[in-house]
């Protein structure tokens, strides 16, 4: 049976190669001798992220920060750019979500076993936090793409039983605890994770702080003999993701100082920890020398909030083939070779005819139509105009913008028949963003009978998967400028899924008007009240999807199909994490 060289992608044989190599409890195979050199010495960019959605399975993911380092991961594997991940294990995931039929969420851990998924490695490293000695181990996820190369992700783990019982549980919760328990993770994920990486023997090049959660290991790197301040920089790339300034989260002068105080030479925290405390982002800011906002129009707050660092822009995306349906798949398969790992190939997407796009589209409609009525019992209409919104439940993604008038919405269902898909989870804490799911389901109960619409429970990548291919128009309706980036809207037009957005995020650079899909508002920087931005949100809300998007979808089926294909030639064919990783390539890791 054939193997996979892990660095340069080629098929090999393992019973004839001369070049195999046992490592960290699995036996590789390579073709040249010059590849397997290559993997035991040659250097690694090691990408590190609070959070990975590297599959459903393992929930260790809340949003679009964990599932666009999975997309990363598997770009990275897709074009043989030789990276390793580091993360949490995150053993009782962000939250399990049950719904009630009135729409409260009833939270629950969403545990999950490690050694159903990746395999546990014997090295062990130790950080000192505050008086007490924490042991970390990890586990070893390899992801392997089916074209290209190997991306070890290694989840860090403190259940150990030398670990104190609160020790053990560090490592438990995504985005769970107290401060003080959020800053013990960023000690076990930015120093645990470069000791453990160390540890391995792995030679790192670059290290991407992806969010500023792991920065502290720019104050590891400091620890080491003749490294200063501009060779950490060198080596460090920050990507922020962050588009205000109170999201930006500092820790208490005093609780920094105690849990790292046993770890970080005094004048090192001196530097770095201010009077008000220890700004993760800051350091991060500061501590490395290529840093990136992840939009042009996030490149410019960022710029507002940190003026005297020099930002860029590289635009997020998506993974091209993990986000495109089955039936999508097929048909591209046959008319545009090679767009998988070339998905600039997508602008030739004017090849394929308007019925075999509708007949596409079609399959994974039926796909989503089959879900609901498995999981909610509710019948939605296969040729129904279907709107979908899923993402985290949080104030400032205002879910329930659309129901801000139920008669303008009634009155744009009796011109075309109208479905919603909702999804999303909240934050166990968030009381906020819980009150918006329970919003959402009064209205639905409202515009029963008239608006047919469904909340699906504990959203998934999985679910977003068909959703983002299943609906017709995917509405996304942010407050700016809090919206950095987004990315669902990417993967519903790499499925000719049409974007009705507000103008934030990623969202400005690929709208439009009436070509890609259609905006919602003004935008992010237009003089306006915030009164008066809502009026004109409301206004192009409701007007634009009785005037415009419903007569297009039942009137004018090929004028529907043709922003369909702009969709996926205009939107998909760049808003990919293949193009973003050879930016980053070459502007970061080079």
């Amino acid at each position: 049976m054939a193997a996979r060289d892990p660095v340069c992608g080629m098929l090999v044989d393992p019973a004839t190669t001369a070049y195999s190599v046992e490592a960290r409890g699995e036996t590789y195979h390579f073709s040249s001798e010059l590849c397997r050199d290559t993997f035991i010495r040659g250097e690694k960019i090691a990408y590190f992220s609070m959070e990975i959605g590297i599959e459903s399975e393992i929930p260790t993911y809340s949003g679009g920060l964990g599932v666009l380092a999975g997309d990363v991961i598997r770009s990275s594997a897709d074009l043989l750019i030789p990276m390793v991940a580091v993360t949490l294990i995150n053993r009782k995931g962000y939250v399990r979500q049950r719904l009630t039929p009135e729409g409260d969420q009833i939270d629950s851990a969403d545990e999950w076993d490690p050694k159903e998924h990746m395999r546990e490695l014997s090295r062990r490293v130790t950080v000192r936090i505050g008086d007490a000695n924490v042991a970390i181990r990890a586990w070893l996820y390899d992801y392997w793409s089916p074209v290209g190369g190997l991306v070890p992700v290694f989840f860090l783990d403190t259940d150990l039983p030398e670990n104190a019982p609160e020790d053990r549980g560090i490592t438990d919760h995504l985005y769970g605890g107290d401060q003080e328990y959020r800053l013990k993770q960023a000690i076990v994920l930015g120093i645990g994770g470069a000791r453990m990486l160390a540890a391995l023997d792995i030679r790192v090049g670059k290290y991407h702080i992806n969010e500023s959660h792991s920065s502290l290991l720019t104050l590891e790197l400091l620890r080491h003999p003749g490294m200063d301040e501009e060779k950490v920089q060198m080596q460090c790339i920050f990507t922020t993701h962050t588009p205000v300034a109170v999201a930006f989260e500092t820790f208490p002068r005093d609780t920094a100082i105690r849990l790292l105080s046993a770890e970080i030479p005094p004048t090192l925290l001196d530097e770095y920890i201010g009077e008000d405390g220890l700004a993760l982002a800051t350091l991060a800011f500061r501590l490395s020398k290529y840093v990136n906002g992840v939009t042009t129009a996030h490149m410019n707050f960022s710029q507002q909030l940190f003026p005297g660092f020099h930002i860029r822009a590289v635009t997020n995306g998506v993974h091209p083939h993990t986000w495109t349906s089955g039936s999508f798949r097929d048909l591209y398969d046959r008319y545009i070779a090679g767009w998988a790992q070339e998905p600039e190939l997508l602008v030739r997407v004017d090849a394929i005819p308007h019925e075999e796009i509708r007949h596409a589209h079609r399959q994974a409609k039926q796909a989503l139509v089959d879900y609901v009525r498995e999981k909610n019992g509710v019948d939605l209409d296969p040729e129904a105009l279907t709107i979908g919104f899923a993402r985290r439940a949080a104030a400032y993604k205002r879910a329930t913008l659309l129901f801000s008038d139920l008669d303008k919405l009634r009155e744009a269902g009796r011109r075309g028949a109208i479905q919603l898909v909702f999804a999303g989870k909240a934050h166990p804490a968030d009381a906020v963003g819980k009150q918006e799911i329970r919003e959402v389901h009064d209205a639905l109960r409202d515009l029963d009978g008239e608006v047919t619409g469904v909340y699906l429970e504990n959203y998934t990548m999985d679910i977003a998967g068909l959703m983002t291919a299943g609906v017709d128009i995917w509405l996304n309706t942010p407050l700016p400028p809090f919206e950095a980036s987004g990315t669902s809207g990417m993967k519903a037009a790499l499925n000719g899924v049409i974007n009705f957005s507000v103008l934030d995020g990623w969202w400005i650079e690929g709208w439009i008007e009436g070509t890609t899909g259609w905006a919602i508002g003004p935008g992010p920087g237009a003089p306006v009240s915030e009164e008066e931005r809502r009026r004109q949100e409301l206004q192009d809300l409701y007007s634009k999807l009785e005037y415009l998007i419903i007569p297009t979808y039942y009137l004018r089926k090929d004028a529907w199909v043709t922003i369909m294909r702009s969709s996926i030639a205009k939107i998909a064919y760049y808003f990919n994490t293949h193009r973003m990783m050879r930016r980053y390539a070459t502007e970061a890791y080079l």
